[in-house]
Parts: C-alpha cells; structure tokens; sequence
C-alpha cells in the first residue's frame, strides 16, 4: 500500500488543480478587464495591451516553471511589472488580488506579510498618482479586499502543508505497519524452527532411551555367541520396533498403555534380571500421587537410559528404584552397586549424551536430576519433578 492510492490524496490533488486553475482563470480575466478598462479612461490601446500582455506572460511563465526559492524572485519581479502598470493606469490595481494570492501559496506566512503591504500601499496610492480624488473606498477596499486575499491564500496553503504532512504520516505508518508485519513473520519462522528444533531434541532422546539403548543390548548379546540369547535378541527387538512406532506417531510410551508408572518400571527391571541375573528392587511411597502424563513418560525415560546404563556399564549384582514424595516433589531414585565413575567428570555435555538428555527432559517439566557416584562405589540417580504439571506441561507430547 502507498500513499498515492490513498482517496484522500487523489481529492486533494484535484482541489490542488482546481484551485490553480481558478487562480489562472482570474488573473487572466483581471488583466483583461483591466486594459479594457485603462482603454477606456483614455489610455492609449498598445501601452495598456503591452502592459497587461507583459504581465500575464510572466505570470504564465512563472506558473509553469516557478519552483523554490526561483519562486519567490519571481512574485518578486511580478510584483514590479504589476508596479509599472499602476504607472500607466490605476486601473490595474486590481492586478493586486492575484499577487496577493500568490503570495501566501510562494512566501508562506511572514514574508507574505511582509510582501503585502507594500502592495496595498501602492493600491492606495495609485489614484493620487493619476489624479483621481480619494475616497473611503479606495483605501478601505484594498486593504479589505486585498487582506482577504492574502488570508485565503494563507489559509489555504497552511491546509494544504497539513494535508502534505498527514499523508508523510500515513506513509510512515503504512511502512511501520509493513515492518510490523515483517516482524512477526520472522518471529512466526523462529517459533516454527525452535519448536522444531525442540521437537528434533525430544525425539532424539526419545531414540536414545529406547532405540538406542535396546539396540546396545542386542549388540551384546548377539557378541556374546550365546545360542540361548536368540529369543531375547528377538524380544528385544519386536520392543524396540515397537516403540520407534509408538514415538514417530508421537503417543505415549507403550510401557504406559493400561499400566502405571510403576507397574511398567517393574517390567523394566524384571527384564533385566532375566536378561543379566541382576537382582532388582521396587519401592513406591503409598502417598505417591497420581501424575500427569508427561511426568510419568520424563520419569519412564529416565528409568530406561539408567537401566541401560546398569546394563552395559555398572557391573553389578543389584539395582533398586525407589519412589518418594516430599514437599510438593516426587523423586525417583535408580541406585546400583556397580564399578561407579567419576561424576564430577561425566557432568561435562559433552561427556555423557544420556545425562545430558535426561537433565533437559527434567528441566522442560521444572525438575532436575542429580548423580551421586565415585569409581568403585555405586552409582545413585536421583530424578525430582514438582507433583503438580508445570505450566507448558498443558501440550500435548
């Protein structure tokens, strides 16, 4: 959109054309009707027909290329040849009407002023030059007829400024509404390419808690040459195809259809046992209360990458879960009796993918988790989430 298709603008470019054309309508005339008249009170034709010719050729002239400051010099000199035709008449005083007009559109404001009385001096004066006796009229008529000239041409030219700046702000407004718009469709693509960048970072945590993780274990089992590990092999990986369809069609873990959280952290750990001959164990505080969805998957993931981990890593002989609620937080606690690390070393990013993944799992619902383990010691998860949803936790997974 751009000012010149405003409607506003059109009209007031035709009042503009019509105004100016009024203006040329009447110094035409004025010039005519005034050698006509200078003729007529005994003024030779060709000086008074040269005079007004002069006149109206320079008015012409400067109409149609005056601009500027060229402009003001040349009402100027207009000003000058309307003063040598006072000379040959006082007829062409009424010349007057049409420089004082003009002079409000080409001054503006005091220099108009200042332009004017000098004109309306000459108006008064011109009788006394060619012998007529003064009147009333001829110094009352100039001075009114010529001050209203100058004030419509003033008012109008002070319109027509307003109406040049209300359009120079109308632009400024169209083009501020454009950046406007600019603005929020480049903050729409970046909530597009964050949410998707975050949707990306969930399902590869998703991948490496499930996927990932199951495919390490049938990686050891198949290494290990043992005939007998073929149908957990085979388990193994009709769950993991099972899940990677649950998580592209974006719906709750498959561990938690028709079960609770702790009801499939059971599972979990009863097929580690089988798997590994690690003995495990399950607490659930009776007060834990029921939690929304999103809490229960952020805990199920957590479980599944550390049980992975005891898997592959730990070496160890027992594995308990234990969950408790406390002050408004429920916490999940995965301890081992394993080899241990060093977890000061393991808090790096870069370290650990699968730490890294759950702390940022944690963190989307207002939780965090912490890792207390040392090489020879065991390792002790503690995974918190407050008991009520977190404010985003309202979206669908």
């Amino acid at each position: 959109m751009s000012s010149s298709a405003d409607p506003s603008g059109v009209s007031r470019q035709r009042m503009l054309s019509i105004a100016r054309f009024a203006l040329h309508l009447i110094t035409a005339l004025l010039s005519a009707v005034t050698a006509i008249r200078a003729i007529a009170t005994g003024v030779s034709l060709l000086p008074a027909m040269l005079a007004a010719g002069v006149f109206l050729a320079w008015y012409a002239a400067g109409a149609a290329f005056a601009r500027g400051r060229f402009g003001a010099w040349w009402l100027g000199f207009l000003g000058i040849l309307w003063a040598g035709t006072l000379l040959i008449s006082a007829e062409f005083v009424w010349l007057s009407f049409p420089l004082l007009l003009l002079a409000g559109h080409v001054l503006h404001r005091w220099p108009s002023v200042v332009f004017a009385v000098p004109v309306l001096v000459a108006a008064i004066l011109a009788p006394i030059l060619h012998q007529v006796t003064i009147t009333f009229a001829h110094i009352v008529g100039p001075l009114l007829g010529g001050g209203f000239a100058l004030g419509i041409s003033l008012g109008y030219d002070a319109l027509l400024r307003d109406a040049v700046e209300r359009e120079r702000l109308i632009a400024s407004l169209v083009r501020t509404q454009d950046e406007m718009a600019s603005l929020q469709e480049e903050l729409a693509r970046t909530q597009r390419e964050a949410g998707a960048t975050q949707e990306r970072t969930r399902l590869a945590r998703d991948l490496h808690d499930t996927i990932a993780q199951e495919l390490s274990s049938m990686v050891l089992m198949a290494r290990s040459g043992d005939v007998e590990r073929l149908p957990q092999i085979e388990s193994l990986a009709q769950h993991s195809l099972t899940d990677l369809r649950r998580i592209v069609a974006a719906l709750a873990p498959a561990e938690l259809e028709g079960a609770a959280l702790a009801a499939a952290v059971e599972r979990m750990l009863t097929s580690l046992r089988d798997d590994t001959g690690v003995q495990t164990s399950l607490h659930v505080d009776a007060d834990l209360p029921s939690l929304p969805t999103s809490h229960e998957v952020a805990f199920l993931r957590v479980a599944q990458s550390a049980l992975a981990n005891v898997r592959q890593h730990a070496v160890a002989a027992h594995v308990g879960i234990e969950f408790a609620v406390d002050a408004g937080t429920v916490t999940m606690t995965v301890d081992d009796d394993g080899v241990g690390f060093d977890a000061d070393a393991a808090a790096a990013p870069t370290t650990s993918y699968g730490l890294a993944a759950m702390r940022s799992r944690l963190r989307e619902f207002g939780g965090a988790l912490e890792v207390r383990s040392a090489p020879g010691e065991g390792t002790t998860l503690v995974a918190a989430l407050p008991a009520a949803p977190a404010p985003e936790d309202g979206m669908a997974r």
